[in-house]
């Protein structure tokens, strides 16, 4: 069982639960919100389906970038500067979006409104793991990553509903106003609960992701992280096309049979926070609940393959996938910021760049071939099966081979 170093710098200063929901479930809002809009977006701007999606491709991919920078910076400045900057990056790139005239500024819009939207999701966990102890911070994060879930597994419904009424663009007039919000109520509620150093070094900052990335146990749980949470991304970007296209579905359903796949997700983050310290340990928690999103996708790809199955059953299938997901994900973000207590958000920032580049990446390969339904499932089959891998080297290597690298390198 891994033990997790009672020497956290822990500051007892607490933001408001409800707050760290509010900011961390925009950054995917804003992704979710979009995706039924999709075919309709295309249409309206007069691109193809591939050049359409680039605008979630490049929002993932916005979100990795982002929270390389924000990490560091947070260790530097604070959490609470370093977020109000990210909030104001969302809310501009909200409003660009919303006036864009064509796909190249609506794409550039939505890179800016990632590097915001990425403030919220990386300092959300870095601010609970300033204030909680181990378990219990699994605990919170999973709460957290629960409450979180239920803003995108409505959106994909409400940007269908936003769309086929008032426009693709009224999505992002929402999105704009949620971002003003989020930036007032942090300015006045949200305290500083890190210990910033008030010092940038890039060459300190080198070392540190150096060190992290030379870990075995770092790369095995961020790496392996992003294959079992973000790489159902894939899937999310191939649906409108699969249900709308191949089924034959309406656009507003595409949103319910999307917001049923979160519901799994937050399925498996309940089933996590009972489980955890009670019936098993973090470690074994990790790797059952990637086990149970192998099984899924497996039987998913084999069904795609031998028949085109109906949408009861593709749902049945994805959700159990999600359960595995959200059971994997407040574990492997535990364990992934947690390697080192002198970079907690060094490593955060990095944990989250891996997890929504491999988001990204999976988004992209569910685009190649003909059928996107069968290259989207089998892009989940790889992920799964790559997760259960860098899982075991993560779990196999010492608990302190970080802190030892960094203290060879120094």
């Amino acid at each position: 069982m891994t033990t997790i170093p009672a020497t956290f710098p822990l500051v007892k200063r607490s933001a408001p639960l409800w707050l760290l929901v509010l900011v961390t479930f925009s950054g995917t809002l804003a992704m979710h919100m979009f995706v039924p809009a999709l075919t309709v977006a295309g249409r309206d701007l007069r691109v193809d389906a591939a050049t359409i999606r680039m605008t979630i491709s490049v929002y993932i991919f916005g979100l990795a970038v982002g929270q390389l920078v924000y990490g560091p910076l947070s260790d530097v400045f604070g959490r609470r500067p370093t977020l109000l900057a990210g909030l104001a990056l969302y809310t501009v790139g909200g409003l660009v979006a919303t006036l864009a005239p064509d796909v190249g500024v609506l794409i550039a819009a939505r890179l800016v409104q990632a590097a915001g939207g990425c403030a919220g999701l990386l300092l959300g966990r870095a601010i609970v793991r300033d204030t909680a102890e181990s378990n219990d911070a699994v605990r919170r994060l999973a709460l957290m990553s629960l409450m979180t879930m239920i803003g995108p597994g409505l959106a994909p419904l409400v940007g269908g509903l936003l769309a086929g009424t008032f426009g693709w663009r009224a999505i992002f007039v929402v999105l704009t106003a949620l971002g003003l919000l989020n930036f007032g109520v942090s300015w006045r509620l949200l305290p500083e609960t890190g210990t910033p150093s008030g010092r940038i070094s890039a060459a300190s900052v080198a070392r540190d992701y150096r060190a992290l990335l030379g870990s075995p146990r770092f790369l095995g749980f961020a790496a392996g992280g992003g294959c079992a949470t973000t790489s159902f991304y894939g899937f999310i970007a191939a649906a409108p096309f699969i249900f709308i296209n191949e089924l034959h579905r309406p656009l507003h359903e595409v949103g319910i049979y999307l917001g049923l796949l979160i519901v799994g997700v937050s399925i498996g983050n309940i089933l996590a926070g009972r489980l955890i310290g009670r019936v098993t340990t973090i470690e074994r928690l990790l790797v059952v609940g990637n086990m149970v999103s192998v099984a899924a996708a497996s039987v998913v790809l084999a069904a795609f393959l031998a028949m085109r199955p109906g949408v009861v059953a593709i749902e049945v299938l994805m959700i159990v996938y999600c359960i595995g997901a959200g059971m994997c994900s407040p574990a492997v973000s535990m364990l992934s910021i947690s390697v080192d207590p002198r970079l907690i958000g060094s490593a955060a920032g990095l944990y989250g760049f891996l997890q929504m580049t491999i988001g990204a990446a999976c988004t992209t390969l569910a685009g190649l071939g003909h059928d996107p339904a069968v290259a989207a499932c089998a892009v989940l089959v790889g992920a799964s099966l790559l997760a259960q891998a860098a899982f075991r080297v993560a779990l196999r290597t010492p608990a302190n081979d970080v802190t030892e690298r960094e203290d060879a390198t120094a």
